[in-house]
């Protein structure tokens, strides 16, 4: 822990300047200042890095061929990156100084300028931002989203999950979140409301499938005393709490469809009257919404209606099913081992290498909640010798262990998911052809970009030298976040 905690100290810079020897000079400076570093030749490729990942500070000349140093810090201001901006340059002017501290450049320095200046004007900036910006609520500080909001992994897919989180939080846009029971959609609503503009408001969640339309109604809206049977009280409801901050609408598809159309004018007037009142009431809230359910399929079964899911989904985030978060189940275990610890007053458990190798081969059929329960429920039961694998087997699911019954028409272990039945077929066309996309989906009778899209949601995708339509190439995998936002923006 020790390691993580010094590491997370190094605060990280951005050197911009076109001219290489000045670029290298500043930068080599800040490194023996003990800072990490990092440089860029011109505003166009920094933009793009702070995209990317987090920088304490930006240090970046005015004068730049294409987008120069002014326009560069308009474009941070207006994409809310909150690094504290350095404006180097040697063509000092009050105007300039006073435009960029108007779009909020910490300070400006005039070249020629020496080492120490340099070093005390970054230190300053990083104080200056720590006061704004708290280091323990920083967007790029992975390490507290882990310890505080449960969002554990290195996998590649976390990864990108955590950076669009970072990239979501500070705008004010409707998100939907999709994902498999237990894959964290709750902890993920968590982490874009506290990073976003409104983590001093509530968060309010409503968890749709509990209650009967009207309650829902009730629930969301509020009522008028009298407005029912039993409203023998004015209530207030769920967006009203939510004023100011951000309202979880839980299993958003099990909405009846009459109370769709009424949420679907919440999202495009962002007003509502309470039930059996007829006075508007804003709606300031921020909607995040969530389900388990494939949304084309609840559009096309008429369930959900298409316009509403269009407003929900501004922004999609598609959370990765554990088992294609490769190597992410030991570091959840070892996670859930010291939460546990925590919570039971004693010593850390263990776990046997063959307890490990066991929750590796298993496939999580309820994904992060399942592993949570059982490495929980193996910590309470324990003695104080390491876990063992017998211990855990009999609490896992047993399908992938055991022997299932084969049906004799399919080859196929008798309940396999009809999703991996689809997914095996595909594969093993694909194969037959030789990679040929375009027989491929003949044969199989759909079309080219539908099965693209599946084998997108497979992991895999098509690299420009090493696969076509017209011959025998390789598939290359794709990162499971990248696949199941893919494959749902082709499904809708």
């Amino acid at each position: 822990m020790s390691g993580m905690n010094k590491k997370r100290s190094r605060k990280r810079i951005l050197v911009v300047d076109d001219h290489a020897a000045a670029r290298e000079s500043v930068s080599d400076v800040l490194r023996s200042g003990g800072y990490e570093v990092q440089a860029s030749s011109s505003a166009s490729q920094a933009l793009a890095m702070v995209r990317q990942e987090m920088f304490h500070v930006i240090i970046t000349d005015l004068q730049m061929p294409g987008m120069d140093g002014l326009e560069f810090i308009r474009q941070l201001h207006h994409r809310r990156i909150q690094s504290q901006v350095i404006m180097v340059t040697a063509h000092a002017t009050i105007a300039s100084a006073v435009e960029a501290m108007r779009f909020g450049a910490f300070d400006y320095l005039e070249k020629p300028f020496n080492a120490t200046r340099l070093e005390e004007l970054v230190k300053q900036a990083i104080q200056r931002g720590q006061l704004l910006v708290p280091e323990e609520n920083h967007p790029e500080n992975l390490a507290h989203i882990a310890e505080n909001l449960g969002l554990v992994g290195k996998s590649r897919a976390m990864q990108e999950l955590r950076c669009r989180i970072r990239q979501v939080a500070p705008t004010d846009e409707t998100v939907l979140i999709c994902g498999e029971s237990g894959t964290g959609k709750e902890l993920v609503t968590r982490a874009v409301h506290q990073l976003s503009q409104r983590a001093a408001g509530p968060l309010v969640s409503l968890n749709c499938p509990a209650l009967s339309p009207q309650l829902t109604e009730s629930e969301l809206f509020g009522h008028r005393r009298g407005a029912f049977t039993g409203a023998d009280d004015d209530r207030v409801g769920r967006f009203e709490l939510a004023e100011g901050g951000t309202i979880l609408l839980d299993e958003i598809t099990e909405i009846d469809h009459t109370l769709q159309a009424k949420l679907l004018r919440v999202l495009q007037e962002h007003t509502f009257e309470r039930v059996g009142c007829n006075k508007s009431r804003n709606a300031n809230a921020r909607v995040v919404a969530s389900t388990n359910r494939d949304m084309a399929t609840e559009i096309a079964a008429g369930r959900f209606r298409q316009d509403l899911y269009y407003r929900l989904a501004v922004i999609p985030l598609e959370l990765p099913p554990l088992r294609q978060r490769e190597g992410d189940v030991q570091l959840l275990a070892d996670y859930f081992l010291q939460r546990a610890a925590s919570r039971l007053g004693r010593g850390e458990c263990e776990l046997e290498p063959a307890a490990r190798d066991l929750f590796a081969a298993y496939h999580w059929p309820g994904n992060v909640r399942e592993l949570e329960n059982i490495v929980t429920r193996a910590c309470v039961l324990n003695t104080g010798a390491p876990i063992t694998a017998d211990e855990l087997r009999p609490w896992l699911e047993q399908p992938e262990f055991g022997n299932p019954a084969i049906d004799q028409h399919t080859g196929f272990p008798v309940g396999t998911k009809l999703e991996e039945l689809e997914r095996q077929m595909i594969l093993a066309t694909l194969e037959h052809y030789g990679g040929h996309r375009a027989r491929t989906a003949e044969a199989l009778g759909i079309g080219v970009r539908t099965l693209s899209g599946k084998l997108r949601a497979y992991g895999f995708a098509p690299h420009t030298k090493e696969f076509s339509e017209e011959g025998n190439r390789q598939l290359l995998p794709l990162t499971s976040a990248d696949s199941a936002g893919k494959n749902h923006k082709q499904s809708a």
